[in-house]
């Protein structure tokens, strides 16, 4: 197996230095070489700042509740590049994906029109494309990796639904300085006369998005966020209701009603496509709906965790929201990527007596711990401790540590990036 994902990050890591470039066309080319297997591959295509690995969790259970054979893509990965490429919520092989990338890097030495080489996203998401096709799934839910119009996902002209979970202004460097400008890379996703999914949007954002909707004639559905009902005998899980169907709800904090309530307006839209879906699956799915690193519950020592990537400030807010409900002192284990908003994050989820050990983010671009450390401290000056770590694992042995047996019930968070949390252990079997 460690042989395997050796071999993995062997084949991608050559194509790591050509970077983030945003255009269609490599994936064309290189797709085309591969004989368009994309073309074989009916799709749902989610995008959205925030929610969109929770939709596409959501829509890939309940869908493989229903019968069909469901591929699933997303990213970033937490602890291995499987876990992006899914049948019916299994990861693909190691050595499947050795093999297509094997068959890619031969495609990619055989072009002889020399246009530049692929990125290493779109090497794997080729290689979805090409598993998903040989695979002979009945539908994908495919998750956007970057923005939308020029993604490299973004190869079909026709999806059954297309979903726009949120937005907010994050990679304003590559989307644009302003809501409508991000807006508009998002709302590249919407196909002419298919259905468009959309949460809850700021105002300029959602003006830009339907415009889009309507030059494209594409129905567009905007979603109100589910509400919580009180189901006797439900062993506090929680549940939701949205247009009078009820479902439970196995995934944490109360954006997850706007998101199961996106995930659920996507599946009616597909029923009314002639896709056979039951209520009894829909709420089945929902109940067996997993998702790895958001608002997770783990363990540490023996000590309670609750991991969270929360890499944007939409995402913290979220992360500070749910951690209130607990009513508990808060001790955050943090580290963030260089290019990530560090003060709007440490408004949203740092208050007056919380405790803070930063760490970097291993083998990423990181911002300095010492660097975060001034700026939390001038965010907020009452932080009753903050310190600086080397690495996330020493950290965590202090934080817990470091709290007396009266202090106890003190809830240790590990955030920031998820990047960062997928590199514990812990979170390599699914909890």
């Amino acid at each position: 197996m460690v042989v395997q994902e050796n071999r993995i990050g062997t084949l991608l890591d050559p194509f790591q230095r050509f970077g983030v470039h945003l255009g269609l066309e490599r994936i064309k080319k290189l797709l085309a070489d591969l004989g368009n297997p994309h073309h074989q591959v009916p799709i749902i295509h989610v995008t959205g700042t925030n929610g969109k690995g929770s939709v596409c969790a959501y829509l890939s259970s309940i869908l493989t509740e229903a019968g069909y054979r469901v591929g699933r893509y997303t990213s970033p990965h937490l602890v291995d590049w499987t876990e992006r490429i899914q049948i019916n919520e299994q990861d693909i092989a190691n050595n499947a994906l050795v093999e297509i990338l094997q068959e890619i890097q031969l495609a990619i030495a055989n072009n002889t029109n020399n246009t530049p080489s692929p990125t290493q996203f779109e090497v794997i998401t080729a290689a979805a494309w090409v598993y998903f096709a040989r695979s002979q799934v009945d539908l994908a839910v495919v998750e956007v990796g970057l923005g939308g119009r020029l993604d490299a996902t973004n190869v079909k002209d026709h999806s059954l639904v297309s979903v726009i979970t949120s937005l907010s202004k994050e990679h304003w460097q590559r989307l644009g300085p302003i809501l409508a400008d991000i807006a508009q890379e998002k709302a590249g996703i919407i196909k002419a006369n298919c259905p468009i999914i959309v949460g809850q949007l700021p105002a300029s954002a959602k003006e830009v998005v339907k415009a889009k909707a309507e030059e494209l004639n594409a129905p567009m559905t905007i979603v109100e966020p589910a509400t919580e009902v009180k189901i006797a005998g439900a062993n506090q899980i929680t549940w939701a209701n949205y247009q009078d169907l009820q479902y439970p709800l196995p995934l944490l904090g109360q954006v997850q009603l706007s998101n199961s309530a996106i995930a659920i307006a996507t599946i009616k839209a597909l029923q009314q496509q002639g896709w056979i879906i039951p209520e009894l699956a829909i709420q089945t799915g929902m109940n067996k709906t997993r998702w790895r690193g958001r608002l997770q519950w783990t363990t540490w020592n023996d000590h309670p965790l609750l991991v969270d990537g929360a890499h944007n400030p939409a995402a913290a807010i979220a992360l500070r929201q749910y951690v209130d409900t607990l009513n508990q002192p808060v001790t955050w284990v943090m580290g963030m990527l260089s290019t990530k908003d560090h003060e709007d994050i440490f408004e949203a989820l740092l208050k007056p007596q919380d405790e803070l050990h930063l760490v970097p983010v291993p083998e990423h671009s990181s911002a300095t711990p010492e660097e975060l450390a001034v700026l939390a401290m001038q965010v907020c000056p009452r932080l009753q401790n903050c310190q600086t770590h080397q690495d996330v694992f020493t950290a965590l042995d202090v934080a817990i540590a470091s709290q007396p047996d009266q202090d106890r019930e003190r809830v240790t968070v590990l955030c920031g990036s998820l990047y960062l949390i997928g590199s514990i252990s812990c979170l390599k079997s699914d909890r």
